[in-house]
């Protein structure tokens, strides 16, 4: 396989993985696509590092694999948190601790998807501490309410927001290995 071709191939998969997270935001979806959308990233990764040199076209070819990756992170993220929370919760009422959750920690979906973006833009430009100052920034700015959520009710806020950031966290970083691995 030429070069070209499996930088082609890697913006595919990566386009590809971008529709599979936009359809996974629907409830049904969730179950059905974050295991596709988790194997097209897997197949962009294993691709991109085993390729040999992997190489996208020109200034608009490496835009473009950002861009991708930015949205496979920011777009696919949050229903693969959403598939872990399922999983963690296989016990329960569907979506009933995730609503608890919810309540005390308001606009997580939102975080979430700039936690992921800021994660991948500080990756990529080569910045590894950025990823200490976002994860600094989300404690400290949820600190008030987890420490108000855990005092006499136990609503497993805690253990939502470290479940939640590590898996949004682990996504981002997957996304941003692709653009790495491609650019080498």
């Amino acid at each position: 396989m030429s070069v070209d071709t499996a930088g082609t191939l890697v913006l595919v998969l990566l386009g590809a993985c971008v529709v599979a997270g936009l359809v996974a935001w629907t409830p049904a979806g969730r179950r059905i696509w974050v295991p596709p959308t988790v194997a097209l990233l897997a197949a962009a990764a294993l691709l991109a590092a085993v390729a040999g040199p992997v190489e996208v076209a020109g200034r608009g070819g490496h835009t473009l694999l950002v861009v991708l990756a930015g949205l496979v992170a920011v777009v696919g993220g949050g229903p693969v948190t959403g598939r872990v929370f399922d999983l963690v919760d296989r016990d329960e009422t569907p979506g009933r601790s995730m609503d608890r959750a919810g309540q005390v920690l308001r606009g997580g979906a939102w975080i979430g998807a700039l936690e992921r973006g800021a994660i991948l833009a500080s990756l990529v430009a080569g910045w590894p501490e950025g990823l200490a100052v976002v994860l600094a920034v989300k404690g400290l700015g949820r600190y008030p309410e987890l420490r108000a959520a855990e005092d006499g009710v136990r609503t497993g806020a805690a253990e939502r927001f470290i479940i939640g950031t590590f898996a949004s966290v682990l996504w981002a970083c997957a996304c941003a290995g692709v653009v790495v691995l491609v650019r080498g």
